[in-house]
């Protein structure tokens, strides 16, 4: 077996390759959506997530007043605005108009649901005030799930459209897809 080192700052890239998010959040009339790449399922019931949001974001600074968030699964014809939302700040305006993503209110939190993705997590922050000024990490219950169901039903992701993969950062402004599904039953 052949092994090939990999720099230390580039170890992240062998297990970061989970579905891309976008991170929509709102307080006191202001709102916000950013990319982030690093998420991940915690638990099952109730279900819970955690997401890294760096402490300079507008997005962060939203989150920590409302103790809530919204994280979106955006497909690859939303691939430029995501780029582009985990790119540039939203203190100067709304990032929503800028990018041209359009929205549908969320059942359970006053963040938005931004329009064109293929699954939605309505969450509430878990206080954990060490983790997140340490790590930037967050921990959230989720209040509720939507999905598309031309991509997700019965419990499973089912992607008979190419168009409505979700899409995976990797670095550079370099994304993938998910690829085809497969059953391997005993």
């Amino acid at each position: 077996m052949t092994l090939q080192p990999v720099p230390l700052s580039k170890a992240c890239r062998l297990l970061n390759h989970g579905p891309t998010v976008l991170v929509s959040s709102a307080h006191a009339g202001r709102r916000n959506v950013m990319a982030a790449a690093w998420t991940m399922p915690l638990d099952f019931d109730p279900p819970k997530v955690a997401v890294v949001i760096d402490k300079s974001t507008f997005t962060r600074e939203l989150i920590e007043a409302s103790g809530e968030f919204v994280l979106a699964l955006p497909t690859r014809s939303l691939a430029a605005q995501t780029l582009a939302a985990g790119s540039s700040s939203g203190r100067d305006g709304d990032k929503f108009n800028t990018l041209g993503l359009e929205t549908h209110p969320a059942s359970l939190v006053a963040a938005p649901l931004p329009a064109g993705c293929i699954g939605w997590l309505e969450c509430r922050v878990i206080e954990e005030p060490h983790i997140q000024c340490t790590y930037d990490l967050f921990l959230a219950e989720v209040l509720a799930a939507w999905a598309d169901p031309a991509s997700f039903s019965d419990g499973h992701w089912h992607f008979q459209d190419d168009a409505l993969r979700s899409i995976h950062y990797v670095a550079g402004g370099n994304f993938f897809v998910t690829g085809e599904a497969f059953d391997e039953k005993e």
